[in-house]
């Protein structure tokens, strides 16, 4: 089998949850516990941080990753979903695993998937750890997928927590109040590991961080009672500052823990993320003329950053090319999306998770957005190219899926 032949095989046999959802997950450690043991363990063979999150956990990876990259660490990074490449997902030092060795560990490990019929998540993590492995790695930024307790991920002893933040996402999965999310997602802490939390906005959120840190004996550190110096970067979301400073506030904790990480590392790291890491799709400038600016924010909070972002860039009118997944709950960020001057073009990426984009048309014109429907995500940008006109703003989001189709 060749590279496209290996990953149409590891779509057919192992349905994954970024197309198709629910029907897609495996709940429980088992699976990935069987596959590791199988492998030799070889989550074993590097320290590790582990990030989980409701948003910014993607950037917080990197940032770290590219920190480290800095301090002269050789790194893997595994982060999920991808946008263009499969091999996004797994890196070392930046470069993308290479096609090879997903062809070679597929064919090699087909008798095991058989037999233990992993998700594709599951299969994919399995490859990231004996990749990392293979590669003599000294650290593993880690990114969960969905949740904390039972993800994938969650069977590596870590150096280092990082939760970034909760709101709601995922609640058929996760639960339907912001404490039982985050008790998912407090399913990362470990005995004895410190946890940095990016922002807490809750007082019940607050309760089970410190319950579960203090049964754990795990220290806790909030990085949003903390004052830090603005370190430059290019990543232009302002939400991104969030990121950056808890970013900023794992450093002392990991020094605790033996790595070596000075001043002049953590603002190169932040500064050269992109060209380090390869991470896109985050405020991210497409064009300037058309101005063109896409970003992954696919859950009310982040669309609400988005939102506030999009007021403050100056405009004259804004073409807004819009497509959701069909498990979310749609009705809160339909609300929060701006109507006045803003022409909408819904569109669905090609996948069997996208929302259909008259239905979301539908919705949109009930909560007083107005625009067309487009079946794809190219129709819908080159219609917005078309009304475009000079001082226009294009804004291209609502799921990972559609901004990786645009780019």
């Amino acid at each position: 089998m060749n590279y496209s032949q290996t990953l149409q095989y590891l779509y057919s046999q192992l349905p994954a949850y970024h197309r198709v959802g629910q029907p897609a997950l495996k709940p429980g450690l088992g699976n990935i516990i069987k596959l590791c043991e199988a492998l030799q363990n070889p989550q074993t063979d590097f320290k590790s941080i582990h990030i989980a999150g409701t948003n910014g956990k993607g950037s917080v990876s990197h940032l770290l990753a590219s920190v480290f990259m800095e301090a002269g660490y050789k790194v893997g990074l595994y982060t999920s979903p991808h946008l263009k490449d499969f091999r996004e997902r797994i890196r070392v030092n930046g470069k993308k695993i290479s096609k090879n060795y997903v062809v070679n560990f597929v064919q090699k490990h087909k008798e095991l998937f058989l037999e233990v019929k992993p998700s594709f998540f599951e299969m994919t993590v399995a490859m990231a750890f004996s990749y990392f492995k293979d590669k003599k790695i000294q650290v593993g930024i880690i990114e969960t997928g969905l949740g904390g307790r039972l993800d994938s991920t969650n069977i590596i002893l870590p150096e280092l927590s990082i939760i970034t933040n909760i709101s709601y996402d995922h609640v058929h999965l996760l639960g339907n109040t912001l404490e039982k999310i985050a008790s998912e997602k407090a399913g990362i802490i470990k005995p004895d590991v410190p946890v940095v939390i990016g922002e807490i906005s809750d007082k019940s959120v607050r309760k089970v961080f410190e319950k579960s840190a203090k049964a754990n004996k795990a220290e806790l550190i909030i990085a949003s009672q903390k004052t830090f110096r603005h370190y430059s970067s290019p990543l232009l979301g302002q939400y991104q500052q969030k990121n950056i400073a808890t970013v900023i506030a794992s450093i002392p904790p990991l020094i605790k823990q033996g790595f070596k990480i000075d001043k002049q590392s953590l603002k190169k790291g932040i500064r050269n993320v992109i060209i380090n890491t390869g991470l896109r799709g985050r405020w991210e400038i497409l064009s300037k003329n058309p101005y063109m600016i896409c970003d992954v924010a696919h859950n009310a909070a982040g669309i609400s950053y988005v939102v506030k972002q999009l007021k403050r860039t100056p405009h004259k009118k804004l073409h807004f090319v819009l497509g959701l997944v069909n498990d979310k709950d749609i009705t809160e960020i339909l609300r929060i999306l701006p109507s006045k001057n803003t022409l909408y073009y819904f569109t669905q990426a090609q996948i069997s998770r996208a929302l259909n984009a008259n239905e979301l048309k539908s919705a949109a014109n009930r909560a007083g957005l107005t625009g067309n429907s487009y079946s794809s995500v190219k129709k819908a940008v080159n219609a917005a190219k078309r009304n475009y006109h000079k001082g226009d703003l294009i804004f291209i989001g609502g799921s990972f899926f559609i901004v990786a189709e645009a780019l």
